[in-house]
Order: structure tokens, then C-alpha cells, then sequence
């Protein structure tokens, strides 16, 4: 008798649903504001830039390749970087459109 008494569990009573739920939630929506909404933000901007890339921009790739756009095709740029001297790239791979004249002062 004392031994069943010293292992009965008391009994807990059930949590409410909605404090067990809450918390997860709230870290979802501080998530998504804080990490998932500004990396879609900045995709966006990266493809509008990628989009309006034209003959004459100056550009930096994630290579690090820095020169100016001769030609636009629906996947590649054609940057030349010397004089004569011309690479293709895929669109993508160009991450900074930089301020004109910024080869001049390189």
C-alpha cells in the first residue's frame, strides 16, 4: 500500500493547445520577418538588376571579374576586361552593377 502510494504520479492536469502552439508560431512570423522576407527582397532586386544589364554597364561578377557589358544574350553577358579582350559569363554570376566610370579609376 505505501509503495503504490510513493509511485502514483500525481496527476497533471492537460495543457491548454493554444500555449503549447503559441510559441511556435510566434517564432515562425519573427523568422520569415527577419531572415525569409529580406533574402526574397533582395532576389528581387538582384534579378531586376540582372534584367536591365545593357552594353556599356560596368560590372563586378562573383569571380570577381570587374568589366564593361558588350553584349547581352538571353544567358550570357559578354564582358570585356582589357583591351580586346572579351569573356562570356552567365547571367547570374554577375552580382554589383557598378557607378560608371569606375574601371577609368581602377
Amino acid at each position: 500500500m505505501f509503495i503504490s502510494n510513493a509511485f502514483a504520479a500525481p496527476s497533471v492536469p492537460g495543457g491548454d493547445l493554444l500555449s503549447g502552439i503559441l510559441p511556435m508560431v510566434i517564432i515562425f512570423i519573427l523568422f520569415y520577418f527577419m531572415l525569409i522576407r529580406p533574402q526574397l527582397k533582395q532576389a528581387k532586386q538582384q534579378k531586376a538588376m540582372i534584367d536591365a544589364l545593357k552594353a556599356g554597364d560596368e560590372v563586378a561578377t562573383s569571380g570577381g571579374i570587374i568589366g564593361k557589358v558588350t553584349k547581352v544574350s538571353d544567358s550570357f553577358v559578354s564582358i570585356e576586361i582589357a583591351a580586346d579582350t572579351v569573356v562570356n559569363v552567365q547571367k547570374h554570376t554577375v552580382q554589383t552593377l557598378l557607378p560608371p566610370g569606375t574601371i577609368k579609376a581602377i
